[in-house]
């Protein structure tokens, strides 16, 4: 090497420089991939991306690959460097030699290559890949080598191999949708966000109550049941017999004409032998799991009974469904028919509606973790049966209890300090 010309060593340096920014970049551009675009496009047949998927496979063969390269580069490059120095300037250059070096390739080899790759980690990734995947096979004996002794070494430091998992949870994918900005819309995104709450919201939270349930006393006298039929709004009725908790099967609006005879008489025994069993759920069941049991039993209501079987209320498929789409006949004013704005600020509420309906429609945050009504709540809260005009106040939420009827609150006007 001392006898080489000083223009091919410097052309040798300079190659050597390049080189190392190669390693320097590739690894950058290799890590700074994104997963899961990675394997989309790998799927959709793109040849760059299913080369890079392929060198990711196996990502501690991919690490010895580049540094071994970059290693002997490097070391190439100070030997180089050292004679030229020598050469030029004699002994005493080595020490200023090296730190012009290093500088060289701290901002040629290191800084401007990698974040070069930061930026375009994709076309820097898939153009290396050519070049990494034949030299990680020709370089296989020694990773081989150095990986066995990397193990044993860790294995006496008591450092385990991880499993390269890079699997995501709930809380991650959540972070992920929410971060996802223009690249999804915002219904869609709404959407996502619910399908992923649906674990930590039960059928109590969105059922129906016992209170304002609709259905039919077969024990009532027929008049009484043409009225209900006449005036019912609903698809599926349930039925029962004597109270509410005795509820003996659900009842289609399309059976009812096969139980009316020529008179328009109800016919009780045709009306009983269309109906359908009852199917009962644990007030506790999460709605991603009632979701799978509407779909696994082909069924689109369900009776809400607690540990004791007595009924709380009802859950419909089109409710769980509105937990995901949100309202399907929601109005522009966010009002609903349990929630009204008033003039002045505020809002009456009714009190059987839910703490969550409330949370959604007003954007508050009242507390969900105990009674699911705002008539539980301020009955929680005050620990008796109050009389109209009893105020309650939760942090920064005012209620005035306008209306009582029996033990039910039934209107509430509702204050907000920032409303």
């Amino acid at each position: 090497m001392n006898e080489a010309p000083l223009g091919l060593l410097f052309g040798v340096l300079a190659a050597l420089i390049v080189l190392s920014a190669f390693f320097s970049g590739s690894e950058t551009g290799m890590m700074s991939l994104n997963r899961y675009r990675l394997r989309h496009k790998a799927k959709s047949g793109h040849s760059g991306a299913r080369r890079a998927a392929k060198l990711l496979e196996q990502p501690d063969s991919l690490i010895s690959t580049i540094l071994i390269g970059n290693n002997l580069v490097n070391n190439l490059a100070a030997a180089i460097a050292t004679v030229l120095a020598i050469r030029l300037y004699g002994d005493n250059a080595v020490v200023p030699a090296s730190i012009l070096l290093t500088l060289a390739f701290l901002i040629f080899a290191e800084i401007i290559p990698k974040t070069i790759a930061a930026y375009k980690s994709e076309l820097v990734a898939y153009a290396v890949s050519h070049i990494l995947l034949p030299l990680r096979k020709l370089l296989s004996p020694v990773i081989w080598l150095v990986s066995h002794i990397t193990h044993f070494v860790l294995r006496l430091t008591g450092v385990e191999k991880g499993d390269g998992s890079d699997h995501i949870g709930v809380e991650e994918l959540r972070t992920i949708v929410g971060d996802a900005g223009h690249l999804i819309p915002k219904h869609h995104k709404g959407m996502l966000l619910n399908i992923l709450d649906l674990e930590q919201i039960t059928v109590e939270d969105i059922m129906i109550p016992r209170n304002e349930v609709f259905g039919i006393d077969i024990e009532a006298d027929t008049e009484t049941i043409i009225e209900k039929l006449r005036t019912a709004e609903f698809t599926r009725i349930p039925v029962y017999k004597g109270d509410i908790d005795n509820i003996v099967g659900i009842l289609h609006q399309r059976d009812i004409i096969n139980s009316v005879n020529k008179q328009g008489q109800v016919q009780r025994d045709a009306l009983l032998g269309s109906l359908r069993s009852p199917y009962f759920i644990p007030e506790g069941t999460p709605l991603n799991t009632q979701l799978f049991n509407f779909q696994q039993k082909k069924r689109r209501m369900g009776i809400v009974v607690d540990e004791y079987g007595v009924m709380q209320g009802i859950v419909t498929l089109e409710d769980l469904l509105e937990e995901i789409v949100g309202e399907f006949t929601s109005n522009l004013s966010g009002e609903t028919d349990d929630i009204t704005h008033q003039q002045d600020g505020s809002f009456v509420i009714d009190g059987t509606t839910t703490i969550r309906d409330i949370n959604k429609s007003l954007k508050w945050e009242l507390p969900t973790d105990g009674p699911k009504t705002l008539n539980g709540l301020l009955l929680e809260r005050l620990e008796s049966f109050p009389e109209a005009s009893v105020g309650v106040k939760f942090d920064r939420y005012r209620f005035e209890i306008i209306e009582v009827k029996g033990n039910l609150i039934q209107k509430v006007r509702a204050f907000s300090a920032r409303g």
